[in-house]
């Protein structure tokens, strides 16, 4: 299976500023690696300050007639867009598995999921209503008006490089916002392929703003730096943004950070075990297993461990590892060699803690699968709750299991982390639901159910793993600010 796209237009490499394609002002490049092969792929920009700062100069040079335009007229824009990605989903899907080394029917499925997200806040556009307060005095009238918070900062993961680049433009450009944004430099081909169909769906130019840097620091920087950006929005690890909430302190900015997870997976006693395991395998092995929402952690109650391991590994085994030209792959390359060393490192880790492999555990390396990045989807059984891969996201296909003897004592376990972003249970004990939903410390659960994300849900966590909202309404008013108005003199 070819992975050649159709419309070469979208296969850009260069940076979008001011409604210009343009080289970095350094003329520096860096290159693209195909995770499946290790070949060059296509070289981008690296960019620096200087470019970040022509970025900011045309974001808020757009903004003074961008936040004016009606809302109506920013939905039709936003509609448009949709309908381009969705008419060019084949040839995004073949980008994405190109650069990121995701399967072709995943990568074809994360554009959907990016245009539900386009569609959604196209329509929420119209929506952003504001209140008539009742006044506590005779003569006055008083309203609360929404309107844009200015330019927003956008810094991009790999992982998901149309999804988490739609999840954040789409709602700034409804809220009628202007953007700067960084996406990964593993994956920005992605990237600018969108931002070329926004283009063309009308979006005006310095609306919005794409530079391609590995120099992520220097180009942060000027962005947290200058105060006409008024909001960093962030997908990344937990570190990158707590250095972006120190570093925002100075202007104020508002912060939306989704950050790592560690999502526990439970299994009761009196689960549907077979719907148990089709969730797991939903959960943990899209993408790899390098997802931000991905079962860490898996406690199977006595009961049904034994029952629930022997199932679970013939479903891992039977799984299909290779490049995303092989139509009948599940698992692609992990994005780098060092994604690779750290899933060993973890898996070394908890073996010698007692933990038993039961099936993979080993890189794989034949004729298709040629480069050194790809790792057998890997079942870990009666893992030391102490060891590596239960404290911090692995990032692989690699499905660690513990058991546990009660509810409480597993409830303890699941909470016992500085994360708290998502987290899974299964159950067919009503009660339990109530009990458990309400006791697990995190901003997101599963009930029964491995898929968890939609454009309609809010998306984000607590503690550790972040604060705000992606998706659903709630993802919209992270993009706008409230304002009081008094009009008096009416009596």
């Amino acid at each position: 299976m070819s992975l050649a796209i159709e419309n070469k237009t979208l296969l850009l490499q260069m940076n979008f500023i001011n409604g210009d394609w343009c080289e970095a002002y350094n003329r520096q490049v860096l290159p693209v690696i195909n995770p499946a092969t290790g070949e060059v792929y296509a070289t981008v920009p690296d960019s620096d300050a200087i470019d970040a700062k022509a970025a900011v100069d045309a974001a808020a040079a757009a903004f003074i007639t961008w936040k004016n335009v009606p809302a109506k007229q920013r939905a039709t824009i936003l509609k448009r867009w949709n309908d381009l990605i969705l008419a060019n989903a084949q040839d995004l899907g073949k980008i994405i598995s190109s650069e990121q080394g995701k399967p072709l029917a995943e990568g074809v499925g994360e554009v959907a999921y990016a245009a539900s997200y386009v569609e959604w806040f196209a329509e929420e556009a119209t929506r952003a209503n504001g209140e008539i307060i009742p006044s506590p005095a005779t003569g006055r009238r008083l309203t609360a008006h929404k309107e844009p918070v200015g330019i927003i900062a956008a810094i991009t993961p790999w992982n998901f490089p149309a999804a988490m680049i739609a999840r954040k433009i789409a709602p700034a450009l409804a809220a009628g916002c202007t953007v700067v944004c960084k996406p990964a430099a593993e994956t920005p081909l992605t990237s600018l392929a969108l931002v070329k169909l926004a283009e063309l769906a009308g979006v005006p130019p310095g609306v919005l703003n794409i530079v391609v840097t590995a120099k992520s620091k220097e180009v942060a920087d000027v962005w947290l730096d200058d105060p006409r950006v008024r909001k960093i929005t962030f997908t990344g690890s937990t570190p990158v943004g707590k250095h972006l909430a120190r570093e925002s302190a100075d202007t104020l900015k508002k912060l939306s950070l989704e950050l790592g997870g560690n999502a526990p997976f439970i299994v009761f006693d009196d689960a549907a075990l077979d719907a148990a395991i089709e969730g797991l395998m939903v959960a943990k092995f899209r993408n790899g297993g390098q997802t931000c929402v991905c079962p860490n952690r898996i406690y199977v109650q006595e009961g049904v461990y034994e029952e629930f391991v022997d199932k679970l590994t013939a479903r891992v085994a039977a799984l299909v590892v290779g490049p995303a030209t092989n139509p009948a792959a599940q698992i692609g390359p992990m994005i780098n060699a060092k994604a690779i060393e750290k899933i060993e490192s973890h898996v070394a880790d908890a073996v010698s803690r007692g933990a038993r492999i039961t099936t993979g555990g080993q890189r794989i390396q034949t004729r298709e699968c040629s480069s050194d990045t790809y790792y057998a989807p890997t079942v870990l059984v009666d893992v030391d709750k102490h060891s590596r891969c239960f404290l911090e996201e692995t990032f692989g296909p690699v499905a660690p299991i513990t058991r546990f003897a009660t509810e409480s004592e597993v409830l303890e376990w699941a909470n016992d982390s500085p994360f708290g972003l998502a987290a899974y249970f299964y159950t067919t004990d009503l009660r339990r639901v109530t009990r458990v939903a309400e006791a697990l410390e995190c901003g997101i659960v599963g009930i029964n159910e491995g898929a968890l994300a939609a454009e309609a849900a809010p998306f984000g966590g607590v503690k550790d793993s972040g604060y705000g909202r992606e998706g659903s309404t709630h993802g919209l008013e992270e993009y706008m600010h409230i304002k009081y108005t008094c009009q008096g003199g009416l009596d």
